[in-house]
């Protein structure tokens, strides 16, 4: 029941991380695997090698948590292949009510983690308005778009999963920004093993360099981290807003005309008839992060 409970929030990870604006880390973090999922990525290098030549893979593997990684792993994976396309054409054809649903997620987890600070003070408010800056600077900057050579895919992938493991920054956005969630999305429907594995290359380096230095703030500086966290959720905010209006489109690789550039606007001048299934989608997001808050106590 343990090892099912972790695949389903691998799973649920690997959904939030199709979505832009929203993070995988965020999902980590309100169901309570956050700093193991550091530690134990953290955990793979050379002593665990050394452990595998000294005392044998079962040792090797225990070291580096490999069961909960394995479980994990497999959910992440099995939603960014199977979830890719569904969230993609909903994302297309009723953003409002998805981005409802996140935006209440966010902010439930914004919350969950802003309540885990001991002792506000001057340095952690600084702290929480950097984050917010920061995540709203990125969540508002314009797209950009560049050629998806090799080592411009795997330079994504080493960037994109430091996003990925952030709490309220996505790494989809950043994706997005960059002009690749396109085609990254595009190979991941179309299984491009040549894509997905230079993506995953560069993921895979940047993974175990950026979770050492996450792992080593959160046990050295856990509220300034959280505050940090906190922030980055909270400006995350501006990108996952539900009602946005629509300045320029652009034509994706089916031919298709979507939004490029969009500005936050208010539900009644956009889609007023949204509005109430919005809310309630908003409540039922809020709503998900206290019941898996709960679940993850009553496993405590």
């Amino acid at each position: 029941m343990k090892h099912l409970w972790l695949f389903l929030k691998g799973i649920a990870m690997g959904a939030a991380d199709v979505v832009p604006g929203v993070s995988g880390g965020t999902i980590a973090f309100i169901t309570g695997i956050y700093t193991e999922l550091l530690d134990s990525i953290k955990s793979i290098n050379i002593n665990a090698l050394q452990t595998l030549f000294k005392q044998g893979p079962k040792a090797a593997w225990q070291a580096i948590n490999g069961t909960f990684l394995l479980v994990l792993g497999s959910g992440v994976l099995l939603a960014l292949l199977s979830l890719a396309k569904v969230l993609h054409h909903l994302l297309l054809t009723q953003p409002e009510l998805l981005w409802s649903f996140f935006f209440g997620l966010i902010i439930a987890s914004s919350w969950h983690i802003g309540k885990e600070i001991q002792g506000w003070n001057f340095r952690k408010a600084l702290t929480l308005l950097a984050g917010i800056v920061i995540a709203a600077g990125i969540s508002l900057a314009s797209p950009s778009s560049v050629e998806a050579t090799p080592l411009i895919l795997f330079a994504a992938g080493s960037i994109a999963i430091c996003a990925m493991i952030l709490p309220g920054i996505s790494g989809s956005f950043i994706l997005l920004l960059m002009g690749l969630y396109e085609p990254i999305l595009a190979a991941l429907k179309a299984l491009d093993l040549g894509v997905m594995a230079l993506f995953a290359a560069g993921a895979g380096i940047g993974l175990l360099l950026f979770s050492r230095i996450l792992s080593w703030c959160l046990h050295h500086y856990k509220d300034v981290m959280f505050a940090l966290l906190t922030g980055f959720m909270l400006g995350s905010l501006a990108k996952v807003w539900p009602w946005k209006e629509t300045i320029s489109t652009r034509i994706n690789s089916k031919g298709e005309e979507v939004p490029f550039l969009q500005s936050n606007s208010l539900p009644l001048e956009q889609a007023p008839e949204t509005l109430i299934p919005a809310l309630l989608l908003m409540i039922a997001g809020a709503g998900l992060v206290l019941i898996l808050e709960k679940v993850a106590q009553s496993n405590e």
